[in-house]
């Protein structure tokens, strides 16, 4: 992934392809006791600093994952959870502010005074209402242990101290294994907050109702979906949710080791899958309409009309902030757009400073299927690009390909975005639907082979069926049970 950061580098502004959606502005309650003065979480917490802290952070986190995700149907099942755990926090007075993210990540997170976040993608990974109450439980475990706030703290002194670090002792050895211990004593003092909050959260669940066992089960869920999802088998496998977090194998004995504070497994407690699956059914899965699309190999946006395909073997990742993709050989792809208010040149555009490393002897204009366009490259460090810009009506697309300095897969690489990039017609917009979670009831003659072949956007049918009903190897569906498959 260093082309990735290089890529970053290389640009000096960046742009969002599609703005920000409204922010989420309604609070829950618990519905397991019913108020006729319900606690309202700007009110409760008006004069409380960490509320003020989750606040002001509120909006950038929503912005920075595609906004929020609106489904009444949808939030009346987080909430419905959410409720039975906040009759049973260890802070009664603590009350919760839950947000869905419109996000396929796999993510789940909380901020000081009762912010709590969980994505859809998340939501679609799980199985029973259990697993999504192990999750936030584990989130308001965070906020009522004040994790947020000692975090704050312990970062602050660490930046004080890194400073004093690089900018006395910068040249010193002893200085930069200073340094270093410092990052190593954070990491270990969030380890153990983790550790803390999981064991809050397997308290909660089964106090709560619901099966404490789902928290190990989930957390093996996450880390099977991280296996599927990483490019390189023997990478590093973390998702969002388990990156700086203890190793999963750990997390996963600390939790079942406290569910059985609550009996043996499988023999307590409500997974919740029945209500669970009526709640999630028509989840949107996957990219958003309003993010355009990934199809194997192949981006399209309906809204902004283009579309264009990256060679074989690479993968594409659709980020709110840009399209990126990887490939053999470091080699990465940046994809995004600029708003073109005026009429100038595009070779102008490519030498007005946005570009660091910019050849100016390698600028030409081009045409990409019709469209104008023009091209250079660009060098930094051990880092050769490609650099293209099309215009397309009101707006500049831009491609930017990295490879390792001397690679000779950046023209082959680069003819491919460049010779794919198109408009798409009329009919391909109105054929283009977004991926949905679908559940179906297993019938007669059913098999999980049969099954999978109903799975759309992707090539791995099978695989992701069995990873997203938590099927392990071997295992057969019967008739009457109910399965989850991707489907428009």
């Amino acid at each position: 992934m260093a082309g990735l950061r290089v890529l970053g580098a290389l640009l000096l502004s960046g742009v969002v392809l599609a703005g920000c959606q409204s922010i989420f502005e309604q609070a829950y309650t618990p519905n397991v006791s019913p108020s006729n003065s319900p606690q309202i979480v700007d009110e409760v917490q008006k004069n409380d600093p960490r509320a003020q802290m989750g606040a002001r952070e509120h909006p950038r986190i929503v912005a920075s994952y595609g906004g929020e995700y609106r489904d009444a149907k949808t939030e009346r099942l987080v909430a419905r959870i959410a409720g039975a755990l906040t009759a049973v926090s260890e802070n009664p007075n603590q009350s919760f502010r839950i947000t869905i993210l419109n996000s396929p990540a796999i993510n789940a997170f909380a901020l000081p005074g009762g912010y709590l976040y969980v994505t859809r993608g998340l939501l679609a990974l799980a199985n029973d209402a259990s697993e999504v109450a192990a999750v936030l439980s584990h989130e308001m475990g965070h906020v009522t242990a004040n994790h947020g706030i000692e975090r704050q703290r312990r970062e602050e002194a660490e930046v004080i101290a890194s400073r004093v670090v690089t900018e006395v002792l910068s040249s010193d050895l002893a200085g930069k294994q200073a340094l270093a211990r410092g990052k190593l004593r954070l990491a270990a003092f969030s380890r153990q907050q983790e550790l803390q909050a999981d064991v809050i959260g397997v308290r909660m669940l089964g106090e709560a109702g619901y099966d404490p066992y789902a928290a190990a089960r989930f957390l093996d869920s996450m880390a099977a979906y991280a296996r599927y999802s990483a490019v390189d088998p023997d990478s590093d496998q973390s998702l969002d949710f388990l990156s700086s977090h203890p190793n999963s194998t750990q997390r996963v004995d600390l939790a079942r080791r406290h569910a059985r504070n609550f009996g043996q497994e499988g023999t307590v407690g409500d997974k919740g899958r029945d209500y669970y699956l009526a709640g999630i059914d028509g989840l949107l899965y996957g990219d958003s309409p309003q993010e355009g699309y990934v199809r194997g190999e192949t981006f399209l946006h309906g809204g902004l009309g283009i579309r264009f395909d990256v060679p074989r073997d690479f993968r594409i990742d659709n980020k709110v902030e840009a399209v990126l993709a990887t490939g053999p050989g470091e080699t990465a792809i940046r994809f995004d757009g600029v708003a073109a208010d005026d009429n100038n040149s595009l070779t102008n555009y490519l030498t007005s400073g946005w570009v660091a490393g910019l050849q100016p002897d390698t600028v030409r204009q081009i045409e990409v299927n019709g469209l104008p366009g023009a091209n250079a490259r660009a060098s930094a460090d051990r880092w050769d690009f490609d650099v293209t810009v099309i215009r397309v009506d009101n707006k500049i697309f831009r491609f930017l390909t990295a490879v390792p300095k001397g690679s000779a897969t950046l023209q082959t690489t680069a003819d491919v975005l460049r010779s794919s990039f198109r408009r798409m017609t009329r009919e391909e917009i109105a054929s283009l639907k977004p991926l949905r979670v679908r559940i179906v009831t297993v019938a007669q003659g059913d098999t999980v082979a049969s099954l999978a072949l109903r799975m759309m956007g992707t090539d791995r049918k099978l695989d992701l069926f069995k990873l997203i009903n938590a099927l392990p190897a071997g295992a057969v569906v019967s008739p009457g049970q109910k399965v989850k498959i991707i489907s428009e």
